[in-house]
């Protein structure tokens, strides 16, 4: 057998690279440990987030997935942030566990010159420069062009909770053993990282009234541009809101030595932003309470995850500290929370295309690059199907700037900075955040999507013409002027606002900050002409009010461009170059930067050594 190429693992990452290398028209196989395990959300059933939602609208508006999927009879759906600027608002849903993965395991099935393969790969087929195939554990050998590694959380991983070690992937699922071995025989840099999960309790055992009940929104929300059906507000599920009592904690601190975590099991580097109820406790000592929120994890069933409270303590413990909760005094446990302990490559390995820069063919995405998270997963894993695809075809990679995407600011700060924990991404990581919004995915990717033949062409069109709709709009609101007349000026008393002494433009109009679209309309009757959906007057609206600091943020991107289109040779050696102080050789030979701007976020690379770099580079005719 052969095929253009193979991906292997299933989860996350591991869809949208092979959905992404197939829908671009190469012969993909998909290897996977248990087909029906696809996508499956062994840790919370949610997507999206604080950047994490915005990922999510970056992947489907380049024609990934997730958005599609996390849109298909979700329980509850909620924009997080609405008291802060755009810049930080992006949606959530709670999915249903069951939902989800078959909602994406539906779209596999369906996509063209996709095969999904059940069984483990071992080992790669390589020579001293490039992989060109994968070997299942039966020995059988099966050829590629290229392969991406998505192992998630199975590469020799171990369940571990108080003195119990157990080989195993999550949710009881076989580990992947062989692969890591292979791989550090290659000389690839391997390393031990650890995440965890909380127990589920079954929800008939839980007194809500103790609980705070935590709706969604009420409004059309979706992640996906495409998505026209939505889930009524009335039928979606709540969550609640939670904090652990002081009991909580003293059952937690007499214990310390029987946690996992804490008592020598464990050795690979926890995520710090996604830390156990133990490391809480223990290093916010000063906190008298932790939240913790409640959340179905199907629409029909009995479990509840407690979000928050994720813990390697032993059975009994976590007996105790469950029933510690308000709330919790009776409650059933149904699973037990764990540690999970795996191997993953050190992402500085790889360049900026997700490949790993000793062999030509082979490339990673999701948690094996450092990472955790579902959406970061998939947002490493549709580029990295999409850049092999790219190199197999001899064609330029898809490499993303930071001003145009969170998936290009996660990128760039695995390979130039790597990652000694688990990677989260944050919106406070992206300096250009309010350029990467949630309302402006769209306008910012979906023309690469387009041009990879990843976007539909019907799906394009309606593109265009919401965009063509929006611009008239916004050329209608700069001509058409308004009279301080009784209506406007009625209007602008009703919602609290200065009524205008003189006429003023539409546009200007619309900057002030309580003054809604929905007014525009019904001042300017000819906008009805040009009907925009949710996302687009949100668009609008951002567009006008942010005008100035969207225009900041551009200004600042663009002076910067410059570094980033200073490429540096891969050959250059930089241990040999006078003036760099010894810290930036040594991490400058080991990153081996594409550009000058990537060169500059190398960590121990200070501005000086960029300088010394930039004339040096200029001296030999290499800028």
């Amino acid at each position: 057998m052969e095929f253009d190429v193979i991906v292997v693992g299933g989860g996350h990452a591991g869809v949208e690279a092979a959905h992404a290398a197939a829908s671009m028209g190469c012969k993909t196989l998909l290897c996977t440990l248990n087909f029906k395990a696809v996508s499956r959300m062994s840790c919370n059933p949610s997507i999206g987030g604080s950047a994490k939602g915005i990922v999510v609208r970056e992947i489907d508006a380049l024609g990934g997935i997730m958005g599609v999927a996390a849109d298909y009879q979700y329980l509850q759906m909620k924009m997080l942030n609405t008291g802060k600027g755009p810049g930080v608002q992006c949606l959530r849903t709670q999915s249903d566990r069951n939902i989800y993965p078959g909602r994406v395991q539906e779209i596999l099935l369906n996509t063209s010159n996709l095969e999904i393969k059940e069984g483990m790969v071992t080992s790669l087929l390589h020579d001293s420069e490039k992989v060109f195939g994968v070997v299942m554990s039966d020995g059988a050998e099966i050829r590629a062009k290229a392969v991406v590694i998505t192992t998630g959380t199975y590469m020799e991983a171990q369940i571990l909770r108080g003195l119990e070690k157990t080989a195993s992937g999550p949710d009881g699922e076989k580990a992947s053993i062989g692969l890591s071995k292979n791989l550090t025989e290659m000389g690839i840099e391997i390393y031990r990282l650890k995440t965890g999960t909380p127990p589920r309790i079954r929800k008939s055992s839980i007194d809500f009234s103790k609980a705070s009940v935590q709706y969604g929104t009420n409004a059309k929300l979706a992640f996906s541009y495409t998505t026209k059906e939505f889930v009524a507000f009335e039928n979606q599920a709540v969550c609640h809101l939670i904090y652990t009592s002081p009991k909580t904690h003293e059952i937690i601190r007499n214990n310390l030595e029987r946690s996992a975590q804490f008592n020598g099991q464990i050795k690979g580097v926890g995520p710090r932003y996604c830390p156990s109820i133990e490391g809480k406790i223990t290093t916010f000592y000063d906190k008298p309470r932790h939240q913790l929120f409640l959340e179905p994890e199907t629409k029909d069933g009995d479990s509840i995850y407690i979000q928050g409270f994720a813990t390697s303590m032993p059975r009994d413990v976590q007996e105790q500290m469950v029933r510690s909760l308000p709330g919790f005094e009776n409650a059933e446990i149904l699973k037990y929370g764990y540690a999970i302990e795996y191997d993953a490559i050190v992402p500085t390995q790889f360049d900026a295309t997700l490949r790993v820069k000793k062999y030509r063919g082979l490339y990673g995405a999701g948690q094996i690059c450092g990472t955790s998270g579902y959406e970061e997963a998939a947002g490493l894993g549709i580029m990295a199907g999409i850049n092999a695809v790219l190199a197999i075809r001899g064609q330029a990679p898809l490499i993303l700037k930071r001003n145009e995407a969170y998936i290009a600011v996660m990128i760039d700060d695995l390979v130039t900075k790597g990652a000694i924990e688990p990677y989260r991404l944050l919106s406070s990581r992206a300096e250009y955040r309010l350029l990467l919004r949630h309302d402006n995915a769209d306008l910012r990717l979906t023309e690469y999507g387009y041009q990879l033949g990843l976007i539909p062409e019907a799906r394009y069109q309606s593109f265009l013409q919401k965009n063509e709709s929006l611009n008239r709009v916004l050329s209608i609101l700069r001509k058409t002027y308004l009279g301080a007349n009784k209506k406007v000026n009625e209007y602008l008393r009703k919602i609290g606002c200065t009524p205008l002494k003189g006429g003023t433009l539409a546009y200007d109009l619309l900057k002030r900050p309580d003054v809604a679209y929905s007014t525009m309309i019904e001042l300017i009757p000819k906008l009805i002409f040009h009907p925009l959906d949710e996302t687009g007057i949100m668009q609008l609206e951002i567009m006008v009010k942010y005008e100035g600091y969207i225009a900041k943020q551009e200004k600042e991107a663009k002076s910067f461009a410059k570094f980033e289109s200073l490429l540096l040779r891969e050959d250059l050696d930089y241990l040999h170059i006078d003036g760099l102080a010894l810290e930036a050789r040594q991490k400058l030979q080991k990153i081996r930067p594409r550009t000058i701007g990537q060169a500059s976020r190398v960590g121990g690379v200070n501005p000086s050594d960029i300088s010394v770099l930039v004339l040096t580079l200029k001296r030999r005719g290499l800028l």
